[in-house]
């Protein structure tokens, strides 16, 4: 069996935490979705929007500390935000209706959300290791300040 180089070791490593945070993601917001769908009544539409901004608070920590922490990252947090923020938005509009068309052939909201999660485990995992928390921040961004 061939040997884990120090990089390989460390995509693995990182894929691992992904998973596990996901994991963390998605219950925290499938608990929300159950409650808010079934015991509160709420349509499907505030249902999913409760649950993924719980479970969007939880990602993201989850995600920039551990996952794919970089400690220039910091130096980088309006525009790491920025895609977060838009890559979110696409992936509430895509869930949403991934879910509501589940629905419509008949699949329960609560297996269509396990469905939903098998392609953002993919999905996200590439756009957040290349482009929300990329791994090209290395140094420090130099503020230049303004002559008086």
């Amino acid at each position: 069996m061939a040997k884990l180089t120090k990089a390989k070791r460390r995509r693995v490593v990182q894929f691992v935490e992904y998973l596990i945070s996901g994991g963390a993601y998605f219950w925290t917001g499938y608990a929300v979705f159950a409650f808010t769908w079934s015991y509160l009544g709420w349509s499907l539409w505030w249902a999913k929007l409760a649950a993924n901004v719980v479970g969007w608070i939880v990602n993201f920590i989850l995600q920039r500390y551990w996952v794919f922490r970089n400690p220039y990252l910091k130096d980088h947090m309006g525009q790491v935000g920025l895609r977060y923020g838009i890559i979110t938005i696409v992936n509430f509009v895509l869930d949403y209706f991934i879910i509501y068309g589940l629905r419509l052939v008949g699949i329960s909201p609560y297996i269509g959300n396990f469905i939903s999660s098998g392609f953002f485990t993919v999905w996200n995992y590439l756009w957040y290791r290349f482009w929300v928390f990329p791994e090209r921040y290395t140094r420090k961004v130099k503020h230049k300040r303004p002559h008086r």
